[in-house]
């Protein structure tokens, strides 16, 4: 099925460069400019496009296929991804509840190549000062018996791997850019795939080929959290309308190779207190995964208020500590990666059926924050958004012809499931930080809440105020700039070194990705308010230093126009790793992330630096053509 799809798809292209090659020569300055409404575009009719090939997309996929081997009806799926390879984008390291998978594929342990090979053996919380780690008591709910330590990237390229067997058509490097509504623009038609092969100026390249349509009976939105997609869906179709606003932390994450000596295999450490103070809400964790491996990384809450504050260097920070420091002594660092990740619990759950689809997994926001865990019950929501969407299909062919599928059994579904009641048991744990109890009364709270009351309460804290994560920022006349300690190789580098290992790639000369409003007043603006007020906040809260606000001697292709008082943006968006933090915290609220050309970001692995450098330039290079 793939291979047939990559041949129409090239004959669809060879049209559209016919038409191109009317329309422009090669020279870059004759290039003409892209007009979306004068190409001819492919069309592909699904019964169900999942734009999304992460763990709930792959379940989803996975559920809609033993229906149909259990009803008999056939039912075309297709799963589309913007990474070059399923896995690519989740960054690896994690802690797996099974609880999905079990129902999923109860045979997962007697099927070969199956990365659950470390279970969680040892749980324990620790308390982190300046210079010293005190035990402390963890919360229920962070026991890990019966869990999992893998590469989440590994689990999910091996969950694609049987969607494929199944009859999926999975298709790695197509980013859904596009939601396709109808004409009317009442309900969701599918969706269109990214065009490739225009530079930065919109014109149109030899390369060019126009996005392809898909379209589908039931669209479900699979993008992780804070989704291009899914963000304009729940906007338009005032989603969130009974729902509390979407909060998010960043998780910044490495994987080590440590020493014999400091190997603990199954061994699960959380942390809270040192680097961040206490007006900022997160914590660190250490995992001993398989194969003398050990995830480590920090989430920070992205309501924190200091606009001198960085993630990366906070990370940076902590391994100076003498706790990491004996553990990673000897060790190579192998791995680097960052996620924004949705903390707004069962409060911030929106109506999850739009007419025409649904969203699913961490689009939709079921992270368990009292737990660090979220790809169980992104599982469990594709499987009954897979059991709604077929019989949706089911019941279409009775219905008016043209009318959207209706998803609304999906959401009453999860609510009563027991993805529902895990969020609810710790809905007010999370919150309890942000009342006027502070971080030791929401400390002290959540302990008394998880350990006793475990959610049976009558109350639930909710966001009354209905600001968003970028509105907490203060202004930067309220602090002094944080002072980080020099980079100390090789426990601790410079960014552009830890950006390194992420394989990061993206096609040279394409549109930038991270947009700002059209026009040179806007980016006035953006500059003016941001270095003035904020102190150019991005430029130390991005994890890939993307963001730069530097002298202006200039423009030097990489920007538009558009300084203030000496100063200018550049948007370094090769260096971007999808981590959607710009889009979540910019005080200005005036950055939208869009999808790239398919196959561009990073290719996380957990064993990338045992690459030569040569061999990565080649898996480069054969990616380019």
């Amino acid at each position: 099925m793939l291979r047939t799809f990559r041949s129409s798809s090239r004959r669809n292209a060879t049209k559209c460069r016919s038409y191109r090659n009317l329309h422009f020569t090669p020279s870059r300055r004759e290039r003409e400019k892209f007009d979306p409404t004068q190409v001819e575009r492919a069309s592909d009719e699904v019964d169900v496009c999942i734009v999304g090939g992460g763990p709930a997309g792959l379940s989803a996929a996975i559920r809609l296929k033993q229906l149909e081997q259990e009803n008999g009806r056939e039912v075309r799926v297709v799963v589309l991804e913007k990474a070059s390879e399923i896995g690519a984008h989740i960054v690896s390291g994690a802690v797996l509840e099974p609880r999905a998978l079990n129902e999923l594929l109860p045979d997962w342990q007697q099927r070969s190549g199956h990365p659950l090979t470390q279970p969680a053996l040892h749980d324990s919380m620790r308390f982190l000062t300046k210079s010293s780690s005190f035990p402390m008591p963890h919360p229920p709910q962070m026991n890990n018996k019966g869990n999992y330590i893998l590469s989440l990237s590994r689990f999910t390229a091996w969950l694609g791997g049987i969607a494929e067997e199944m009859g999926v058509e999975v298709y790695p490097g197509f980013g859904g850019a596009r939601v396709l509504y109808s004409e009317d623009k009442s309900s969701v038609q599918g969706v269109i795939t990214n065009d490739v092969g225009l530079d930065r100026q919109f014109r149109m390249k030899d390369s060019f080929e126009p996005g392809m349509e898909f379209k589908a009976k039931v669209t479900l939105l699979a993008e992780g959290a804070h989704g291009s997609l899914s963000k304009g869906v729940i906007q338009k179709f005032d989603l969130r309308k009974d729902a509390d606003p979407q909060t998010y932390g960043i998780g910044v994450k490495e994987v080590w190779r440590v020493d014999e000596s400091q190997y603990r295999p199954g061994e699960v450490v959380h942390t809270m207190g040192y680097p961040l103070d206490w007006h900022t809400y997160g914590g660190g964790w250490v995992y001993h995964m398989a194969d003398g491996l050990v995830s480590l990384g920090l989430v920070i809450a992205l309501d924190y208020e200091n606009p001198y504050l960085s993630p990366y260097q906070e990370l940076q920070r902590m391994k100076l500590h003498p706790y990491f420091t004996k553990l990673l002594s000897g060790g190579e660092r192998l791995a680097y990666g960052a996620r924004v990740l949705n903390e707004g619990g069962l409060q911030s759950v929106p109506r999850l059926n739009f007419p025409g689809g649904a969203l699913i997994g961490c689009s939709a926001g079921f992270v368990n924050i009292a737990k660090i865990k979220g790809t169980h019950n992104a599982m469990k929501s594709g499987m009954l958004a897979a059991e709604s969407a077929y019989a949706a299909l089911e019941t279409s062919g009775t219905e008016e012809e043209g009318k959207p599928a209706d998803m609304s059994s999906y959401d009453t579904t999860l609510r009563n499931s027991w993805v529902w009641e895990d969020l609810k048991e710790v809905r007010n744990i999370r919150h309890s930080f942000n009342t006027s109890l502070g971080i030791w009364g929401g400390i002290a709270y959540s302990g008394f809440d998880s350990l006793f009351l475990k959610g049976r309460t009558p109350w639930t804290f909710r966001n009354t105020s209905r600001k968003i994560d970028a509105k907490h920022t203060k202004r930067s006349s309220d602090f002094e700039p944080i002072k980080y300690p020099a980079p100390q190789p090789p426990l601790t580098t410079d960014i552009l070194t830890s950006v390194a290992l992420t394989a990061t790639n993206h096609t040279e000369d394409q549109p930038v990705h991270l947009r700002l409003p059209e026009g040179t007043a806007a980016r006035t603006s953006h500059v003016k308010t941001n270095v003035t007020e904020y102190a150019a906040l991005l430029g130390r809260a991005c994890p890939a230093q993307v963001y730069e606000y530097v002298e202006d001697e200039g423009v030097d292709g990489r920007e538009e126009k558009g300084g203030f008082e000496g100063k200018k943006l550049v948007i370094n968006s090769q260096n971007c790793i999808h981590c959607k933090l710009c889009d979540v915290k910019v005080p200005t609220q005036d950055i939208n992330w869009v999808v790239p050309e398919g196959g561009g970001g990073p290719i996380y692995s957990e064993c990338q630096s045992s690459l030569h450098i040569d061999e990565i330039l080649i898996s480069i290079l054969l990616a380019l053509t």
